[in-house]
């Protein structure tokens, strides 16, 4: 709606990662570093952590996208809360390898025969599990054991991993000491501070044709500071409100109470949420006039476990069905064969 009222070219605060609005912060410009060089390493693992919406998915998503499709071939995972025999499917299916029927040790041999197919061809394979914070440690010894291939002294895979902070805890297990010793970079993406929050604002804005309409007050920025902790995420879903409420009340300049309004708006609908949550627990009073950025980063990290906990509900069903899936194609395919063995049509 507001896209159409401002004449921008596309939304720009849109929740999705999409690494075409990639924000060169200091923190991301860092984590850029780190990452390109454990690519450049051609080996391992490259562990990247942070928050619920601090960028990981876009930063990883924009190093991707500059690499030279010629000479690289990148998958990705989602879908993370999976068995040890599960994931290695996953990442057949990601690949394009055929799964569908396979024991452990065909999947194993038909991975490495595609791994081995690129490299010949002078190509590197890169694997991209998002939310790795969900894995298994048997889905991580599956990812270590492919992390093993190799060719002519050379490793046939590398594979980023992206998690939330809780993730490294996961890491700092002792059954993870052989795991740990391929991580070759790791990074834990923080927030932005208040100037970088404007100018990430500023960056969104122009990249889909904005020229300063609306115009937006420089007491604009501090209070989305403010609001969101400089997170990403939060920045996002709270500007997005806010243009919409330019639109909807045609103004063609933004203030700084306008930044209050809509951060009071999304603090009672948070406060919806949780009272109809399961424990009910209350949510602090928010006050944008000091002291309430704290207050304000609990309660969207209340309202991001329950999300959290709704998609975790979501990844155990799908897991679910893609068992009962791998299931009936299996049994689909034995009665093919009986039905071949039989000469039946």
């Amino acid at each position: 709606m507001y896209v159409e009222f401002y004449k921008f070219e596309a939304a720009p605060f849109q929740l999705t990662p999409d690494h075409r609005f990639f924000f060169n912060s200091s923190v991301h410009n860092r984590a850029k570093a780190y990452l390109t060089y454990g690519l450049s390493q051609g080996e391992g693992f490259i562990v990247v952590t942070g928050d619920v919406g601090a960028g990981k998915t876009t930063l990883v998503g924009h190093l991707l996208s500059t690499l030279d499709s010629s000479k690289y071939v990148a998958a990705k995972i989602v879908t993370t809360q999976l068995g040890g025999d599960e994931t290695l499917r996953m990442v057949a299916s990601v690949f394009g390898v055929p799964h569908e029927g396979a024991d452990k040790a065909v999947l194993l041999e038909r991975i490495e025969a595609f791994l081995t197919g690129h490299q010949s061809e002078g190509r590197r394979c890169v694997l991209v599990v998002d939310e790795a914070q969900n894995l298994s440690f048997q889905a991580l010894e599956e990812l270590r054991m492919l992390s093993n291939f190799q060719n002519g002294g050379q490793a046939q895979l590398q594979s980023f991993l992206l998690g939330q902070p809780q993730f490294r805890r996961t890491l700092a297990s002792t059954d993870l000491d052989q795991f740990r010793q391929r991580i070759i970079a790791s990074y834990h993406l923080g927030p932005l501070n208040e100037e970088e929050t404007a100018e990430y604002i500023r960056h969104r804005l122009r990249a889909v044709g904005w020229r300063d309409d609306p115009h937006v007050d420089e007491a604009v920025f501090p209070g989305v500071f403010e609001a969101t902790g400089g997170v990403p995420r939060r920045i996002n879903a709270l500007f997005s409100r806010l243009l919409l409420l330019g639109c909807l009340e045609e103004r063609h300049h933004l203030r700084a109470e306008d930044v209050k309004q809509v951060a009071e708006d999304l603090e009672r609908e948070t406060e919806t949420v949780l009272d109809h949550s399961e424990d009910n627990q209350p949510v602090p009073h928010i006050s944008l006039s000091g002291g309430g950025n704290q207050q304000h980063t609990v309660a969207i990290a209340k309202l991001e476990e329950r999300m959290d906990a709704l998609e975790d509900s979501v990844q155990r069903w799908d897991r679910t069905f893609r068992k009962a899936l791998n299931t009936f194609s299996d049994y689909l395919q034995a009665v093919s064969g009986d039905l071949r063995k039989s000469g039946e049509p």
